[in-house]
């Protein structure tokens, strides 16, 4: 309970217990981590620690801002909440945000869905396609796992960023 858990259940569990616990807990949530000013922040981001906190804190601060945002962390820590919690912050929420992951693509398909392709580009480019940097014109683009691309794709990456 101290690394924050809300409760806990002990097996056997009774489907009434587990029905009122999970209840409690999104009675708590849906309160969310309280601003500065006390107003509800984000519901989808569930904890209560300094350090997440402090992350809220830099998400407010940064989603006012019209800047690329490097967000760092181990895979599954949530870098992709973190992203949209800062769009829905932003002036850009009216807006889609695009995401994808970087290293569940083949390099040369993924150059062409970040980038676009022209019909006839390659096989099987039977029409000319618009990059996701299109399609999250004035919106935000959330690139996961970039580490994980070639030095010469970041190369491009960066170009663009």
């Amino acid at each position: 309970m101290k690394l924050g858990a809300y409760d806990y259940l002990t097996k056997p569990c009774e489907p009434k217990n587990l029905l009122k616990v999970v209840k409690n807990a999104l009675e708590v949530v849906s309160a969310g981590p309280a601003g500065a000013a006390g107003q509800r922040i984000f519901s989808e981001i569930i904890g209560d620690s300094k350090v997440l906190h402090e992350v809220l804190w830099l998400v407010s601060q940064v989603a006012d801002t019209d800047c690329t945002v490097l967000i760092q962390g181990e895979s599954g820590t949530g870098k992709e909440m973190i992203a949209r919690a800062i769009h829905q912050r932003s002036s850009r929420r009216a807006i889609q945000m695009v995401a994808i992951n970087c290293s569940a693509l083949p390099e040369a398909l993924l150059e062409s869905e970040l980038f676009g392709h022209a019909r006839g580009a390659f096989t099987g480019a039977v029409k000319d396609r618009r990059g996701l940097f299109q399609e999250a014109e004035g919106g935000t683009l959330f690139l996961d796992e970039i580490g994980d691309l070639s030095l010469p794709l970041q190369v491009k990456l960066l170009r663009v960023l």
